[in-house]
């Protein structure tokens, strides 16, 4: 080969790897530009390309339309009340921060002025409301948080932020008004005492949380002498809401879910299972024993379900369809996210239908790998209370102008049926004999009736935990209350007598008469 043939070789390969070189360069967006711009030389495929163009403008379309109500929905309440949100900032140089009120008209949380103009967040009933109101320093929590923007505007009438615009003098923000009872939040922050654990109180035809109490706590006006030892302090925790972050096993609370399945499956015979307790079986090499081994004997769903007979609820759980099983937990709201006011931890509930036998018998007494939040477990019991319809609940009764004028108001809304309204007064009938002949019968009064469960939630390497939920006036349900006593033994001994106490409240202070 000479010269003259090598060099055009050359040139060929060159020529060959440059065209490569090339092609691979060309960009993604050049790609898809030639889907939509003809190439020269070619006819024009009108309808094509037309096509084409359209298909991109309408994706783009629906993906803004998509991502402006996700915004609207999801995001904007949380970057509205931001504490890193520049436009708040700048709202609390040009409005006092408004206050937050109880529904029976006494201020949870106000801004007070000393005379040289200094401000000063002040919370009157101190510990009391502590994590359902939060606080305004260290960043934010509670109402203060989740109304952050709210209680930073005014509605104030024109002439009056007029005349503070003259003067120099902030306008005045808006004041929220909750759904929290004083009377009721006494009484269940008293009733818990020195114990850890928290008590959820809600009406269950409106959804109106009444009471929402959570010990250890701490005072937020001492929260800048505090702060440094209440947030290092991992094994009180005080600033946790363990009302609705709190993850507890739910004990025999859960039996409600796992008689509410039996009966679904068998419709016709549910009212014949009968069992023969001994104190203690074992289910696919798990022991189970009752509470302090009680023999029961012969019980049938009923009589399982008021004397809270473990070796009975492991028997007929194991016969029960994961499948269905898991997705009645998840109809229950178990994995999901719960619409409220603040922020709630999502309950835990692992089993399925491709779940270990092994799994199941402490699943269904609610131990195992099921975890749940005090106020998920209260909006249970507030749907079977409801006839199975459980009502959104909510903390904020309206949005009010400093001069009283209502800028916006919460109304009472259906958020889903959880259960069949059959189903719920055959869980109704149970749970008024938790409380008539079970154990339960601390709540036995004159004042009202009430019906229940109790529950003990083994703890590893602890006491059990303590759990009682359920509500009064059982022909017209007025109130539920959901207690949780942290490392304390029975539910009988230790829950019971607490959402006892809560409920006379509510009675002696003629709470229902006082909101009718």
């Amino acid at each position: 080969m000479n010269k003259h043939q090598k060099s055009t070789q050359r040139d060929r390969t060159s020529g060959r790897q440059s065209n490569r070189v090339q092609t691979e360069s060309v960009s993604i967006w050049e790609r898809l530009a030639a889907l939509f711009v003809p190439k020269k030389g070619r006819k024009l495929r009108t309808n094509r390309y037309m096509f084409h163009t359209s298909l991109f403008v309408v994706v783009i379309f629906l993906g803004l339309i998509g991502y402006l109500v996700k915004f609207t929905i999801y995001d904007a309440p949380g970057i509205i009340n931001s504490p890193y949100n520049k436009r708040t900032t700048s709202l609390s140089e040009k409005v006092r921060r408004g206050s937050i009120m109880s529904a029976n008209d006494k201020i949870l949380a106000e801004t007070t002025v000393d005379d040289e103009g200094n401000e000063t967040r002040e919370y009157p009933y101190e510990n009391m409301f502590a994590h359902v109101v939060g606080y305004n320093s260290h960043g934010k929590a509670g109402l203060e948080s989740a109304y952050n923007y709210d209680l930073l505007t005014s509605h104030e009438q024109l002439v009056e932020q007029l005349k503070g615009g003259v003067s120099g003098e902030k306008s005045v923000g808006d004041t929220v008004v909750t759904t929290l009872d004083t009377r009721l939040q006494k009484a269940a922050y008293n009733a818990l005492g020195d114990y850890r654990g928290a008590v959820v109180a809600i009406e269950p035809k409106t959804g109106k949380v009444r009471a929402m109490v959570s010990k250890p706590d701490f005072d937020p006006n001492e929260l800048d002498d505090i702060w440094e030892e209440i947030n290092s302090d991992e094994d009180n925790s005080c600033l946790l809401n363990r009302a609705t972050q709190g993850l507890y096993p739910p004990g025999s609370t859960y039996k409600v879910l796992t008689a509410l399945e039996y009966i679904e499956e068998h419709p016709g015979s549910y009212g014949d299972f009968s069992y023969d307790c001994t104190g203690e079986t074992v289910v696919d090499s798990v022991r189970i024993s009752c509470y302090e081994d009680e023999e029961h004997g012969e019980v049938d769903l009923n009589e399982a379900f008021t004397k809270s007979c473990n070796t009975a609820f492991v028997t007929l759980g194991s016969t029960l369809n994961l499948k269905r099983f898991a997705a009645l937990n998840e109809k229950f709201l178990f994995g999901q996210s719960i619409p409220f006011d603040l922020s709630v931890k999502q309950s835990r509930f692992d089993l399925d239908e491709n779940s270990q036998k092994s799994e199941v018998p402490q699943t269904v007494i609610g131990q195992g790998n099921t975890l749940m939040t005090p106020f998920h477990n209260a909006l249970i019991m507030c749907a079977i209370a409801n006839d199975g319809v459980l009502m959104k609940p909510y903390l904020v009764e309206s949005v009010e102008s400093s001069d009283g004028a209502v800028v916006e108001k919460t109304e009472p809304t259906e958020y889903k049926t959880l259960v069949d309204k059959k189903d719920a007064k055959t869980l109704q009938k149970m749970l008024q004999n938790v409380v008539t002949d079970g154990t339960g019968r601390t709540l036995e009064t004159d004042l009202y009736t009430a019906a229940g469960k109790t529950g003990t939630a083994e703890n590893e390497g602890e006491r059990s935990h303590s759990w009682f939920f359920g509500y009064s006036n059982v022909e017209d349900p007025d109130l539920v209350v959901c207690v949780i006593v942290e490392n304390s033994g029975a539910g009988s001994e230790y829950a019971a007598p607490i959402a006892k106490e809560v409920f006379d409240s509510y009675y002696n202070n003629e709470m229902k008469d006082y909101y009718s």
